[in-house]
């Protein structure tokens, strides 16, 4: 597989970026952008509503906070250096419970509102002068709604009006200011036939909409939680002593110790050699040796016994430097970029706003040149307002999106964000992480090969002995061998340990009670044992991707074992029917090579298409590099800035925290054979969506043509709104009543049987 980088993409990577408070709305967003556009020096302006940031790309003198900050703060915001986490996760706190209060003071007032205009609308008050009465109550009932609840949509309505940039605030809060102002109107003439509940009914409604939004950004942010370490003390040894400190105080070049089992806090250089699970930022299948000198980074676990003696660690990076923090910063990059379809959805509502705003403001001086009276006239631009305020555009995406994410629930697949339906509709790339999602996590022995004439149950029974008490990765792979296999019996007296001695990165030795002596480790460390070379038939060059355990005994070397990471039942299966679908499939792993390549043979992917040894940083760039949109599964915190990078990131069912949190979907199933299914009632959920926004977009227009032309009265427009809502509602229905495709109502099947191939030689590197 050859792929090309866009070399037209703009550069993220070198545009500051900032935090932009008091956003109300994606109008907010595209006001804000607007106005740092107009700013000389400016070459291209981002604001990303969802995590409240704002990259912008020109000059250095345009594109410093002191330059950009006054622009925002002329229309009500207010700029600032990029926000901490922890800190974006309080505002939005804050931005929830600010939002409950309003939805509660309008949910509990505007009901009695609401019943209060029932009762007129339907004639159930015994005469007129009740009826006045009610009105006046429904009236005052929803004062508080307009002027508490309301507020927030007045004041962002007014933002982007000085921005230049009306957005469905501006609708909102005429249609509400309108309805309000023609019932009084209304009232005070002795007519009972207000529009209360018209204002209130947009009021809440838009709350609800915005409170689901602001929970959902909030729990959004939980990604880079997953990415944050503790904030706890570490010993730090200086001139003989030990002194406890808090992490960000450490200085460079400090000593650090870290406890067996404890995470490594800061990046550094070994002082002292020990085992790493460095899966965290390299994705390597099992925990590695390494020797003082070499460089750790904050975030790999110490995986030595618990009677181990502590690392120690020269601190090269402190808190804020370290390769975690910097990975944190690019996921927040990716994650404020739009993509072409957020793109075209602001481009729509840049302008449908205002063409909404000018058909209401003119239908008023239209009426009276018609010859209609003040009060006819003014109904019927409420009336435009109403019916121009998108309701059935605005749940066209949403409910689609809802009835999608349900139906992948059933199909074993969690969906957190249900508008990345729209992108995985258009998926053209396909990307999968190695250990834990294409592979099951745990080595297994594939082959082995025994000294001629040896026993196997013997072996097995003393292999299981010796590596009972290991604390090698291996170790857990080859005792399972030795306990399934068929010929295993229990270990005699003679066959049981009575000394072991772990020689860490190089082996361990073994005497058993009967007095034989084994030697078990890599090739090298055993012919150094030996002091003689193996023998030939001790290495298998079609098992040359696999992890080697050579064993030997006092008479030479007795046994080879292969052990690897076995791949998911349905892998297979699931990456021919995607193949054959026409996506673009490939393997990217922070793995070795051999491991990589073979793994690709084994679920059926050419070897241009696997690559090995990459860095999280590089599988991002990699994933860039195949045909967007993209799409990137991955199960580790060594996957989550390629699944911030991509168009849509799953997560499969074992993955880790990061990873859950940072994509945008979940497999509930084991294996991978989720994807079909989701890649095709995407495509099915698309379709609806599509069939909506046409129907409502017609129904926008036949509507506004039709209020402009005749007397509609607002409850007239209000019924108009819930029968195209209703509409949409009852075809996105059919998503549910529909047969699944085939693809997706039937799961893939299982790998019949686990094939044996030799490694791939070489790989290719995508071209630039």
């Amino acid at each position: 597989m050859s792929v090309t980088v866009n070399s037209d993409s703009p550069a993220y990577d070198d545009a500051p970026l900032y935090t932009l408070h008091g956003m109300w709305c994606t109008s907010c967003a595209l006001a804000v952008e607007g106005a740092l556009a107009r700013v000389p020096g400016v070459a291209e302006a981002s604001v990303h509503y969802p995590t409240a940031t704002v990259w912008v790309k020109g000059t250095p003198a345009a594109t410093q906070l002191a330059a950009l900050a006054p622009v925002v703060k002329r229309l009500g915001y207010q700029l600032s250096e990029l926000e901490p986490v922890q800190d974006a996760q309080q505002r939005l706190a804050q931005e929830s419970r600010y939002l409950t209060l309003r939805l509660i003071v309008g949910a509990v007032l505007g009901m009695w509102t609401m019943l209060a205009s029932l009762l007129i609308y339907v004639g159930a008050l015994p005469n007129a002068t009740i009826e006045l009465v009610v009105a006046w109550v429904a009236g005052a009932f929803s004062l508080p709604v307009v002027l508490y609840s309301g507020l927030p949509f007045y004041r962002a309505g007014w933002r982007t009006l000085l921005a230049r940039r009306p957005g469905m605030d501006v609708l909102v809060s005429l249609g509400v200011i309108g309805a309000i102002a023609v019932s009084v109107g209304l009232l005070l003439r002795g007519s009972s036939e207000v529009y209360f509940d018209t204002a209130v009914m947009l009021i809440v409604l838009l709350l609800v909409g915005r409170l689901v939004e602001t929970l959902c950004r909030q729990r959004g942010l939980k990604a880079f939680d997953a990415l944050r370490l503790p904030e706890a003390d570490v010993v730090v040894c200086q001139g003989g002593q030990r002194d406890t400190q808090p992490v960000g105080e450490v200085s460079m070049r400090a000593v650090i110790e870290v406890p067996p089992g404890e995470q490594v806090p800061l990046d550094g250089l070994l002082e002292t050699p020990g085992w790493l699970d460095t899966a965290t930022l390299t994705g390597e299948s099992v925990p590695c040796y390494l020797h003082a000198g070499q460089r750790v980074y904050a975030g790999c676990r110490y995986a030595a016994g618990l009677n181990a003696a502590p690392l120690k660690v020269t601190v090269t990076a402190t808190v804020g430097q370290r390769r975690v923090d910097k990975l944190c910063e690019q996921m927040r990059r990716a994650q404020a970029k739009k993509g072409e379809l957020h793109k075209l959805a602001d481009r729509f509502a840049s302008w449908l706003s205002p063409v909404a705003l000018l058909l209401a403001v003119l239908t008023l001086p239209l009426g009276l040149l018609l010859g209609l009276g003040l009060e006819d006239a003014a109904v019927r631009a409420l009336s435009v307002l109403v019916v121009a305020c998108p309701c059935a555009v605005g749940l066209a995406v949403p409910l689609a999106s809802l009835a999608g994410s349900s139906q992948a629930l059933q199909q074993g697949i969690a969906l957190r964000d249900p508008a990345a339906f729209e992108t995985l509709a258009n998926v053209r790339g396909i990307a999968f992480d190695k250990t834990g999602t294409l592979t099951r996590g745990q080595h297994q022995v594939v082959h082995a090969a025994l000294r001629q004439g040896e026993d196997l149950t013997i072996f097995q029974t003393m292999l299981h002995s010796a590596v009972s008490q290991s604390e090698h990765p291996l170790a857990s792979g080859l005792l399972d061998w030795a306990n399934k296999a068929e010929t295993a019996t229990p270990p005699k007296a003679l066959h049981k340990v009575l000394h072991l001695e772990e020689h860490p990165g190089k082996g361990q030795q073994t005497t058993f009670q009967n007095g034989e002596r084994w030697w078990s480790g890599s090739a090298a460390w055993i012919e150094q044992q030996l002091g003689t070379s193996l023998p030939d038939n001790a290495q298998h060059p079609d098992y040359a991707f696999a992890s080697q355990v050579v064993v030997a005994n006092s008479r030479g070397w007795l046994a080879t074992l292969y052990c690897a990471d076995q791949p998911v039942s349905d892998a297979t299966a699931s990456l021919a029917e995607l193949q054959r679908s026409g996506y673009i499939v490939a393997l990217i792993s922070g793995d070795r090579q051999g491991p990589v390549g073979w793994l690709g043979l084994q679920v059926g992917l050419a070897k241009n298409a696997c690559y090995a040894q990459r860095s999280p940083e590089a599988k991002a760039a990699l994933l860039k590099a195949l045909p967007s949109p993209t799409l990137y599964v991955g199960d580790g915190v060594n996957d989550t800035l390629s699944l911030a990078e991509a168009g849509v990131g799953v997560a499969p069912m074992q993955a880790s925290e990061a990873a859950r949190n940072g994509a945008a979907a979940q497999l509930l199933w084991p294996g991978v054979s989720g994807i079909v299914r989701l890649l095709a009632l995407a495509k099915r959920t698309r379709r609806v969506m599509v069939q909506n926004l046409v129907f409502s977009a017609l129904y926008n227009t036949l509507a506004l043509g039709l209020v402009i032309m005749m007397a509609v009265p607002p409850l007239a427009a209000v019924l108009a709104m819930a029968a195209s809502s209703l509409s949409v509602t009852l075809n996105t229905a059919r998503l549910a009543w529909a047969e699944p495709d085939e693809a997706s109502d039937s799961p893939v099947p299982a790998l019949s049987a686990q094939r044996s191939m030799p490694p791939t030689e070489g790989q290719s590197r995508p071209t630039a």
